[in-house]
């Protein structure tokens, strides 16, 4: 009975850990014209994978940077992911390529118009609030 009940809590361990969100990435600051976005950093599979899922909230100069090892087309989707977001995908040199506003828990793809190696996560809104659009350059020690 004890082997397995160790058992069961081992093959449930990654499930309890998988509802949690991820909080402790690396982060980078970034510029959007005279904004301020204090971004985490996803740059593993594992990390870019979990993204923004389980979050209930996060403040409004923040975001995630998911940064792959190569431009290709980029498409994200919501599935677990409970806040609205707004999403940028931006080029090797910070330009944004284009933006979109994606629904929380959804499958619907959102995807870069064409290869980029950024893709940028913030609060619903937040882009067009700001005014930040296609062709607006993104700033920070990130981008070449």
């Amino acid at each position: 009975m004890m082997k397995s009940l160790a058992l069961a809590a081992l093959l449930l361990a990654p499930l309890a850990h998988a509802q949690e969100p991820q909080m402790n990435l690396p982060r980078v600051k970034l510029t959007a014209g005279m904004h301020v976005i204090d971004a985490q950093v996803a740059a593993t599979d594992e990390q870019r994978m979990t993204g923004l899922m389980h979050r209930k909230e996060m403040p409004q100069h923040e975001g995630m940077l998911f940064v792959f090892e190569a431009p290709s087309q980029q498409c994200f989707w919501m599935k677990n992911t409970l806040l609205p977001l707004a999403i940028a995908f931006v080029a090797d040199d910070g330009t944004i390529v284009n933006t979109d506003e994606m629904k929380p828990q959804t499958l619907d793809a959102h995807c870069s118009d064409k290869p980029v190696r950024y893709v940028l996560e913030m609060n619903k809104g937040w882009f067009a609030k700001k005014g930040i659009k296609a062709g607006t350059k993104l700033g920070g020690p990130i981008f070449r």
